[in-house]
């Protein structure tokens, strides 16, 4: 039996879901106002699932403008900053979603490409990332707290922003 969720932006009134998922999930932990700052800054690029009425999960982003990791062309990009779904409720394309969903969101607001930092013993993220377009750019040593080594992975979108705004 597999339960159905669906996926739809954030609202400020979801933090104390996303902060619980946060703690219960991820090492890595953020104040309220980190997550309240990036919705501000990019609220179609923060999302929840739900299942039942749920919030099982949640994807953050925001848009920074840097040096195109595929040229030297500067260009917007979408930074996936964190991504967790409860561990009740993975395996079921959630996560996948959230990110489907996220850089979808990060193109309307004008991203031609993606990047994140994921730990490079999460083999399982890894590789959803790697079906979704993504590729290992380089190892980050060291990168979080309790020293792990993070791979920085980098994914182009398949529109442009222009495309996007055509088919809208």
């Amino acid at each position: 039996m597999t339960e159905s969720y669906s996926v739809r932006e954030f609202h400020p009134d979801d933090i104390r879901h996303v902060v619980h998922i946060n703690k219960e999930t991820l090492p890595e932990n953020y104040p309220d106002q980190f997550f309240i700052g990036l919705h501000y800054h990019a609220p179609k690029a923060f999302l929840v699932a739900e299942v039942d009425n749920v919030i099982v999960g949640y994807i953050m982003c925001r848009i920074e403008r840097g040096i195109s990791s595929f040229g030297r062309l500067p260009v917007k990009k979408g930074h996936i900053v964190s991504v967790a779904v409860l561990n009740s409720h993975r395996h079921m394309g959630i996560g996948t979603a959230l990110i489907k969903g996220g850089m979808d969101a990060m193109i309307e607001y004008g991203s031609s490409e993606f990047f994140l930092e994921v730990r490079k013993g999460n083999e399982e993220a890894v590789s959803v990332y790697e079906t979704l377009g993504y590729s290992v750019r380089r190892v980050l040593r060291g990168y979080y707290r309790d020293g792990e080594d993070a791979y920085l992975m980098v994914g182009k979108s398949n529109s442009t922003p222009e495309e996007v705004s055509d088919a809208e």
